[in-house]
């Protein structure tokens, strides 16, 4: 959905292709014998997982207990699908994942961490953080000692079963100086850019409020807070003056830069990385743990946090977490450890999800500033060309029937055509549906983890409808569709 802007100085390397020399031999009239197409890429085994675990989310409902990836050696991995019901073993190694049978499906783990975090004001001292672990099967609640969490669990009135205690003498905390990419200043702090969005950029709430000025690495004056959310959550972004131009980098500090490409949600199990200011001396790498998390600061509680395994240092906050391809994940928070032993292990940091914050700057017209933004010009997103046009609103986890929630009509056989315009950061779906005369049957769909889908299917007469479907994220969208 992002426009494309050109973002001049900015040169991404590339190979050369050089034209082949033909021996003088072969000049005199044979035919060249044609050159073997290139070998297609490995398809990416993250994107993989996403695309199994969104389809098996939806088809296993209730039974579905949560899905992770493992590791192997090299870039192998297993896509691992969690589920309550041990006939549903067959239909998920159809996927092409790994079943394993559990207790609890992800609704009730759900419900259990919600009921934690309805008590969060009540925890005692020593408990730092609780999240849904799917590999467990369990609620996780990090604190100093069992007792605090027997207490705590006590007093939500959740299930206990449901509960794992892990021993932590971590004290989450905001990292004021923390990374983003570029290090900028307000009155009382340092901090440090997220991702650049239209006018500005995203960073962490706990770093400034709403009004709160701030100024670059250099000094000189950038802009102001144009909103702040902190506790609850921990996002913010800054609006910043003409002195300053967004662009799609992230700084690696190896004299190199990262270009951001988009914000799709990546599932757990997958490599990111981390850009900051403080730790500016390499960028710094490990895995999403889990999504989700709550985390109890002194200031306050944040929910819905990503869990890593990555170091951060204070000075590092607001900063930048993104997958090696370049998809926006989250806005540095807090956490535990150290960088300063130059591997980190052992830490764990805390990042906000992107997905908020850009779906209320989507409601100001702003988006996030990709690789292929490039100021005013066609959307090539936009779903333009088709016979009808229709917009509506979603929720997350809620569909809505086209053309206005009723169907149309088609005499004769040929192509349905369709094309869906999401939201930036969300997860957006797109369904054809034919009456078969006692139900409405899918046809055809497009699933991908984005929030942009097109459909192509060619049918016969009969009345058909299509099915848009918020998979994660809310906003507006536009779908075109033509029909024969």
């Amino acid at each position: 959905m992002a426009r494309k802007r050109v973002v001049l100085g900015i040169m991404a390397a590339s190979g050369l292709l050089a034209m082949p020399v033909t021996p003088a031999a072969a000049q005199a009239g044979a035919p060249q014998a044609a050159q073997a197409a290139p070998a297609a890429p490995a398809p990416d085994p993250d994107l993989k997982a996403a695309r199994i675990q969104k389809k098996l989310e939806m088809t296993l409902g209730a039974d579905f207990g949560g899905a992770w990836i493992e590791r192997g050696s090299g870039r192998s991995a297993e896509v691992v699908v969690a589920t309550t019901d041990a006939a549903e073993s067959a239909a998920i190694v159809k996927a092409g994942a790994t079943p394993k049978v559990v207790k609890y499906d992800a609704r009730d783990l759900t419900s259990v961490q919600a009921r934690l975090n309805r008590h969060a004001k009540s925890a005692p001292d020593g408990v730092t953080a609780w999240y849904v672990d799917p590999e467990s099967n369990r609620v996780v609640v990090k604190a100093s000692s069992r007792a605090a969490v027997q207490r705590f669990v006590k007093a939500s009135g959740a299930e206990a079963g449901a509960v794992e205690y892990v021993h932590s003498a971590a004290k989450p905390r905001p990292m004021y100086d923390i990374v983003g990419g570029e290090r900028y200043w307000t009155p009382s702090a340092g901090c440090s850019v997220a991702f650049s969005v239209d006018g500005g950029y995203i960073t962490a709430g706990h770093c400034g409020g709403t009004g709160e000025t701030t100024s670059g690495a250099n000094q000189v004056a950038q802009g102001r807070f144009g909103g702040s959310s902190f506790p609850g959550d921990d996002y913010a972004w800054v609006d910043t003056n003409s002195q300053w131009t967004p662009t799609a980098k992230v700084n690696r500090w190896n004299g190199t830069y990262q270009t951001i490409n988009g914000a799709v949600e990546a599932p757990v199990g997958t490599r990111v990385c981390r850009s900051g200011s403080t730790t500016n001396t390499q960028i710094w790498c490990g895995q999403i743990l889990q999504r989700g998390a709550t985390v109890r600061y002194a200031e306050g509680t944040v929910t819905g946090l990503i869990r890593t395994n990555i170091c951060a240092d204070p000075g590092d906050s607001g900063g930048a977490l993104f997958t090696e391809d370049g998809q926006a994940q989250g806005i540095t928070s807090g956490g535990s450890g150290s960088c300063r032993d130059g591997h980190g292990s052992g830490d764990e940091m805390y990042f906000q999800p992107v997905g908020e914050v850009l779906q209320i700057l989507a409601r100001q017209g702003r988006e996030l500033v990709t690789s292929g933004d490039g100021g005013p010009g066609p959307d090539p997103g936009s779903c333009t060309g088709h016979q009808t046009t229709a917009t509506g609103s979603l929720s997350s986890g809620a569909s809505a029937y086209q053309p206005d929630g009723s169907y149309y009509r088609s005499t004769s056989s040929g192509a349905h055509t369709a094309c869906l315009d999401g939201p930036d950061g969300t997860d957006f779906d797109l369904y054809l549906q034919k009456w078969s005369g006692s139900s409405w049957q899918t046809v055809a769909e497009s699933t991908s983890p984005t929030p942009d889908e097109n459909v192509s299917y060619n049918g016969t007469a009969g009345y058909y409808r299509y099915r848009v479907h918020s998979y994660s994220g809310s906003g507006e969208y536009t779908l075109g569709f033509s029909r024969p």
